[in-house]
């Protein structure tokens, strides 16, 4: 851990033309202040459809620590970030996202805290700006896996973080194609702590974080650290098994020491549809997985860079 070490910057980017100058101005006014250097801003442009990367091309002629990126395509938020992480080359690297929601201003709280030998800082958020229900699925969520996770997780913290040089090298060592970042970064190890950090509303435009993204992020999270739902069928074939049996003695008993058969026509078919439901939940959650292991095995690359703007350090 160097006195004063060189900054690299991880901000994906996806149709954030509106966003980018007040990103940029905010940006470059928090490494002008922080000593040490040279210091690199790396961009990743995840397929935009508008002008988002040509600003990125225009700020890397002007500025020698602005790098971009261009995917060749939509490859989503988290193989963005992978892309960036895979081409930074400073001593701590700040991971953000490029819409101001994560404030610029929180770095150097972050460096503080680095600087006391913590490998990971995280933001933990103090308060969000959405709408009750998204609050609230965010609040649910990270309980949840927290849960069901074999890893600790911190409770309400995103991809906004520090992490040293070795826990960067730790995540890019991973070869999964379904990263949930957040949980890589947590289960490398090291050091870690988190900063209360109060979360922004977005500078301009609208969110590329659509429900459906939201979703497939949080099954990425679950089925990458988890066993708990095959577990959870293990369990619920169990309970039925052992229903079935007390069922099976009740009904002796009613025949031979009643003499009587015991009614439950409604009964048997509700819990018939019952575990039919319950068997197609669990072969779909079983799909997920054997889905992930098939993804794993064709060995695509997580991203494909189609332009490259500024010159990485390292050389890439």
């Amino acid at each position: 851990m160097t006195p004063s070490p060189r900054i690299s910057l991880a901000i994906p980017l996806y149709n954030e033309e509106e966003v980018f100058p007040e990103l940029l101005r905010r940006l470059t006014a928090v490494l002008d202040s922080i000593a040490g250097g040279p210091h690199e801003i790396v961009f990743v442009d995840d397929g935009s459809i508008d002008g988002t990367f040509e600003k990125v091309a225009a700020a890397a002629v002007e500025d020698a620590r602005v790098v971009g990126l261009s995917l060749s395509r939509n490859f989503g938020h988290q193989a963005a970030l992978s892309a960036a992480l895979d081409r930074v080359s400073g001593d701590v690297v700040i991971v953000m996202d490029g819409d101001l929601q994560d404030p610029p201003e929180v770095i150097p709280r972050f460096l503080e805290e680095h600087r006391r030998g913590f490998d990971v800082v995280y933001a933990q958020r103090a308060s969000r700006k959405e709408g009750w229900i998204l609050r609230a699925c965010y609040y649910f969520f990270y309980r949840m896996i927290a849960v069901l996770s074999n890893v600790r997780l911190p409770l309400d913290s995103g991809d906004f973080a520090l992490l040293s040089r070795r826990v960067v090298d730790g995540v890019v060592a991973i070869p999964e194609r379904h990263r949930y970042l957040r949980g890589l970064r947590a289960w490398v190890g090291f050091r870690q702590i988190g900063v209360l950090v109060e979360r922004s509303q977005r500078a301009a435009g609208r969110s590329q974080y659509t429900f459906g993204k939201l979703l497939r992020l949080a099954f990425d999270g679950i089925f990458a650290f988890s066993m708990a739902p095959l577990r959870a069928a293990a369990f619920l074939g169990a309970l039925a098994i052992g229903t079935a049996f007390l069922f099976a003695g009740y009904a002796v008993y009613v025949k031979f020491v009643q003499g009587k058969s015991p009614p439950g026509f409604t009964a048997l078919i509700l819990i018939i549809t019952f575990f039919s439901g319950i068997q197609l939940l669990f072969l779909g959650i079983i799909g997920e997985y054997l889905g992930r292991v098939y993804e794993e095995t064709k060995g695509r690359p997580r991203y494909i860079v189609g332009r490259t703007v500024g010159r990485a350090r390292n050389g890439s």
